[in-house]
């Protein structure tokens, strides 16, 4: 099928391809069992490319935009979905300084977030913040030309493996969502520590890990913004980066469905191949149909991005949404097909329906995001009443 790609972005996607082939399929299994943090495939990524693809060419990126990050994530998740993430989860923490930093914040941090010679990472949930961000009860104080942390974050995928973080914080609790500012903060700042690595139960090759910030001093010209602008800066980044999460779930269940063809065409019942039993072929019709629409709906809105629409949220949270239970739906109907097999570690796609779960969870839970869909459909309906 065309997807109307320009040139770039077809090699682009043959780049992937190739590295997904043969660099990351004959480890993925590996790291998976392991759960350590695929350092080399890193480097491999950023003699490609890949972290600069959204940076502006102004501080040494390609200056392209969110479909070609969804390319390269859709690909390389194909070969394993927690791999990926070292790709979407930089972009994650670096889009809060592309969207409120000042010249020099960005001069500063993004060529070498550009270059891949640092990862980031966001930093927003908290052990009584998850779904409810506003939450937070991470406190930065301000003092001279300084601002003192105090607090802890959880499940911040990159955390320990990122250079730079960007993190939302307090300033002003009494004032709520409207008192909370972002910062950056540098790996190796006095104060600032690394606590739990979780043992997850999919994307094991991601790092997932706790920050904790102790009388941490970071220099106030690391405010991103202005304080109070927090939430702001936060949900403006989630809007930018749902599709990321969406591509990386397209990339699960279409490299799910690949794999339940190959096994359908080889795996013989009763005299003869299972694909000829119609039973199968509606399966992977099916999840054939299903993962073609739910890519249709996130390179749209990904295009929408890119064409300087201001207002996306309902859309972003719509490819996450479906694209999320896709790759759960499709994940597991791979492990039907195999059968007893598939629910072995022998083959991968009990690893595809491991990995696939996580999508309708994190960057804020299908059952938010059917909320925020809601919410907006009935502005609209009032806007148009």
């Amino acid at each position: 099928m065309d997807y109307f790609l320009d040139d770039f972005q077809k090699e682009l996607v043959e780049q992937a391809r190739r590295i997904g082939k043969e660099k990351i399929r004959p480890v993925a299994a590996d790291y998976d069992r392991d759960g350590t943090f695929p350092w080399d495939l890193v480097k491999v990524f950023a003699d490609a490319g890949f972290y600069g693809l959204w940076v502006p060419e102004e501080y040494d990126g390609l200056g392209r935009g969110i479909l070609d990050l969804v390319l390269v994530t859709e690909e390389l998740s194909k070969y394993c979905g927690g791999i990926s993430l070292s790709v979407a989860a930089s972009a994650l923490g670096t889009f809060p300084i592309i969207i409120s930093g000042n010249e020099e914040q960005k001069k500063r941090f993004l060529p070498r977030l550009a270059a891949g010679e640092a990862l980031a990472a966001f930093g927003l949930t908290e052990p009584s913040a998850g779904s409810d961000a506003g939450a937070i009860q991470t406190r930065a104080e301000k003092k001279g030309d300084k601002y003192i942390l105090n607090g802890t974050k959880v499940f911040i995928t990159n955390g320990g493996a990122a250079k730079i973080y960007t993190i939302v914080a307090n300033t002003d609790p009494g004032k709520g969502t409207r008192g909370a500012s972002a910062f950056i903060v540098e790996d190796g700042t006095p104060g600032f520590s690394y606590g739990k690595e979780e043992d997850k139960m999919g994307i094991r090759a991601s790092a997932t890990r706790e920050l904790i910030f102790e009388d941490c001093e970071i220099p106030a010209e690391n405010l991103l913004g202005r304080e109070g602008e927090g939430f702001m800066v936060a949900m403006k980044t989630l809007d930018k980066s749902r599709p990321g999460v969406a591509a990386q779930a397209l990339g699960i269940a279409a490299g799910a469905l690949d794999l339940s063809v190959q096994y359908a065409r080889q795996r013989e019942q009763f005299g003869q191949s299972i694909i000829q039993f119609q039973a199968i072929q509606n399966m992977i019709a099916d999840m054939s149909t299903e993962v073609e629409a739910a890519r249709a709906m996130l390179y749209a809105t990904a295009r929408m991005i890119d064409g300087g629409v201001k207002s996306y949220s309902r859309e972003s949270a719509q490819c996450k949404v479906y694209a999320s239970d896709v790759a759960m739906k499709v994940t597991t109907d791979a492990v039907q097909i195999f059968g007893g097999y598939g629910y072995m570690r022998d083959y991968p796609v009990e690893k595809y329906m491991r990995d696939a779960k996580i999508t309708q969870i994190y960057e804020g839970t299908n059952q938010i995001q059917r909320m925020v869909i809601a919410r907006h459909l009935i502005k609209e309906a009032q806007k148009n009443s």
